[in-house]
């Protein structure tokens, strides 16, 4: 289990150039390490998971420096979705703007009862710039979405819940305990069928039902001739837990 934790106090963890730097050594670290199985994404700073862009650097920009960070930001979260190992975002606090872009880039969101989500920047003449129109029509549904994104609105954590923004919300404190009781029941699983399942549901998501039941024929067919599928068939006749080597 590898835990990416934000901490940046003085901005509320607001993301600029350099955590955007941070962020894809990171995420490139995590694609080349073997051993990772789950992804957590947290906050060290109480009472806030990111804040979004950071407005201040933003405001020495220019034109092309902002069109510069806008295409990073964007492909360094299209980097950390495409990741092979599930990922889980733990939400405590405030999730605006990037911040909650961010989440979505995530396979799973817990959050505490406190947490306040939004993606604002209509407020700031311009919309959400770090795959929030894609993402969250595809998570929610268009019309949720749009109204979401037109008004600017901010929500608390059971809206979001209530809507299927996050799978969970617990109380506040404990989201990180509840990510790591999901991180632990995914490691117990055969990691390469884990791995598929992700390439499965992200790839087939985007195709026809047609295509996508190829697709998983595909990924199915990754997950037989491997040393964890005769483990798993093997403990099962010896009724106990199988130990899976990721191979």
């Amino acid at each position: 289990m590898i835990e990416v934790v934000l901490n940046r106090p003085e901005s509320r963890n607001a993301i600029g150039t350099t955590m955007l730097n941070q962020f894809q050594n990171v995420f490139e670290s995590i694609h080349h390490d073997p051993a990772a199985r789950v992804m957590i994404l947290r906050s060290d700073v109480p009472g806030v998971f990111c804040a979004g862009a950071d407005l201040k650097e933003r405001r020495k920009m220019d034109i092309p420096e902002v069109q510069k960070y806008s295409r990073t930001i964007r492909s360094t979260f299209s980097y950390l979705e495409a990741l092979s190992i599930p990922t889980i975002a733990v939400i405590e606090g405030a999730a605006l703007g990037g911040g909650l872009e961010l989440a979505l880039a995530c396979d799973l969101r817990v959050c505490g009862s406190g947490a306040i989500l939004g993606l604002p920047e209509t407020s700031l003449a311009i919309i959400p710039g770090a795959g929030g129109t894609q993402r969250l029509p595809r998570l929610i549904g268009e019309a949720r979405a749009k109204e979401l994104i037109f008004t600017a609105r901010k929500f608390d954590a059971k809206y979001a819940e209530k809507i299927g923004l996050v799978e969970h919300c617990v109380e506040s404190g404990a989201a990180h305990v509840k990510a790591i009781e999901i991180a632990r029941e995914i490691m117990k699983q055969g990691p390469l069928a884990v791995r598929m399942a992700k390439v499965a549901i992200d790839r087939g998501i985007e195709m026809e039902t047609a295509s996508g039941m190829v697709l998983e024929e595909a990924c199915y067919a990754q997950t037989l001739h491997t040393k964890d599928r005769l483990e798993a068939l093997d403990a099962f006749a010896e009724k106990r837990k199988p130990q899976f080597c990721g191979e």
